[in-house]
């Protein structure tokens, strides 16, 4: 019986150990295991990837977090795709240079972009880390530890203030849209009037303006524009063309007109081209612009 009791006592004295020993160990661990700045970067660059918003939010600081959860559904996606350079929702790679710094591709089906950290250079409660990506400038993202974690603060000079940041992004993306548009419809409009100096009459529709097979060009097919510009589409838009009749064929003029295939998201303005060439332009909500919007900035001048 003596030798049970020992026993017993000694097993008693190493649970009570176990769990001493285990009841210590959450504040250790949480500390050694908490994700460095770069990896919380990292994070932050893959939600914006999947386009998942609340994860995303996740890395955000508390009074971020909240602006960003404000805005419109459409803005919050807008925000992810500008924040990660992409228009769609990707997949992502992770892996490293020889240097062991971070690499993260974003794989969406429009474009890859590649995310190359440079090293973190930390400072108390704050952490900087330079991030390349091809074919552009290195920016800094700047971190603050908030709450036990890394958090986004900084995106280059400018802290990172989410509505004001999503108000630019998407001023910035319509005005890339309204070129690209703008530049379509000046195509369309240099191919009109070189089919018919080549055929002596204009095209009956955008479709004879399209590519054709090698030396068979002819008034069918004119290979002047590209064939999504010749089915009337591109750059998120749509294209419509009319002839204006007239009483003699070479006296005849011609319209163009473009409206966003997803109002809001692929552009606000449409446009039109009036007989006479000149550009109008208007938010229509996705409907045709006329000849009584008004001009074009651009066009006004002499």
């Amino acid at each position: 019986m003596k030798h049970r009791a020992t026993t017993f006592k000694a097993s008693i004295a190493l649970l009570l150990s176990a769990v001493l020993f285990e009841a210590a160990m959450p504040a250790a661990a949480q500390k050694s295991e908490e994700p460095g700045p770069s990896a919380a970067l990292s994070a932050a660059l893959r939600a914006a990837c999947r386009a998942d918003q609340r994860d995303f939010a996740n890395y955000l600081t508390s009074e971020s977090a909240s602006a960003f959860r404000a805005l419109p559904e459409d803005q919050r996606t807008a925000f992810l795709a500008r924040f990660s350079l992409t228009s769609e929702a990707g997949k992502t790679l992770l892996s490293t240079d020889a240097q062991n710094h971070t690499v993260l591709r974003c794989q969406a089906p429009q474009v890859t972009v590649e995310f190359r950290f440079g090293e973190a250079r930390t400072s108390e409660n704050l952490a900087f880390i330079p991030v390349s990506v091809a074919d552009s400038e290195q920016t800094e993202f700047g971190l603050v530890r908030e709450n036990g974690g890394w958090r986004l603060l900084s995106l280059g000079l400018v802290v990172l203030d989410i509505p004001q940041l999503s108000k630019q992004w998407a001023e910035a993306r319509e005005t890339s849209q309204d070129d690209a548009a703008l530049a379509a419809l000046h195509s369309l409009q240099d191919a009109i009037e070189a089919y018919r100096r080549a055929f002596g009459k204009l095209p009956e529709s955008l479709a004879q303006l399209g590519p054709a097979p090698k030396d068979e060009i002819s008034p069918e097919q004119a290979s002047l524009v590209d064939a999504p510009l010749a089915a009337g589409s591109g750059n998120g838009y749509h294209f419509r063309y009319r002839i204006v009749p007239a009483a003699e064929q070479n006296d005849e003029k011609f319209e163009l007109a473009a409206t966003p295939d997803d109002y809001g998201k692929t552009g606000r303005r449409s446009f039109f081209v009036d007989s006479d060439g000149k550009f109008h332009a208007a938010d229509r909500h996705g409907t045709l612009a006329a000849a009584d919007d008004p001009l074009i900035t651009a066009e006004k001048a002499p």
